[in-house]
């Protein structure tokens, strides 16, 4: 099959890269880009794990052709942080332990930072609705919750 040229800014680089036109946009950003931080779950967009923000909007990477990233901005977990300084919301899921296995962790990680980007103050009837389409096995989403409320107020103080 023949690989198409995209062009794309990924986690505020500038990026090119060659792919198939059926390759799925979780397959480049892994396979092509070794941005392994977005996990593989149920490679139907049922389970979250493969979230990214693409053009600003929360999207299922195993759900999008990587060329239709083409001209794209796009947010993995990788570029969630700056440098060695965590993302508020990486800051409380580790304090409040919203995480065990931590393989949906980064699906989740990005789902709250677009809802928090949507909406700096969210309530928790908001936020789980915001989390539906994420799933995990090991917790009871209760400490999730906690995490991105606890996020919130850091992203709301900080902006005073």
């Amino acid at each position: 099959m023949n690989r198409q040229q995209v062009t794309a800014t990924i986690n505020g680089e500038h990026k090119e890269f060659l792919c198939e036109p059926r390759q799925s946009l979780l397959e480049v950003l892994r396979d092509e880009l070794f941005l392994t931080g977005t996990k593989e779950g149920c490679n139907d967009g049922n389970c979250g794990s493969c979230n990214v923000i693409l053009d600003g909007t929360l999207v299922n990477s195993c759900c999008i052709f990587g060329v239709e990233a083409n001209g794209g901005h796009i947010t993995t977990i990788e570029g969630l942080s700056k440098g060695n300084e965590l993302h508020p919301l990486q800051q409380t899921f580790l304090e409040g332990t919203g995480m065990q296995c931590g393989f949906c962790t980064p699906g989740f990680l990005i789902a709250a930072s677009a809802l928090l980007d949507e909406n700096s103050e969210p309530t928790e009837e908001e936020i789980r609705h915001w989390l539906v389409g994420n799933l995990c096995r090991c917790t009871g989403y209760d400490k999730i919750v906690k995490a991105v409320q606890d996020a919130a107020l850091i992203l709301r103080e900080r902006a005073l």
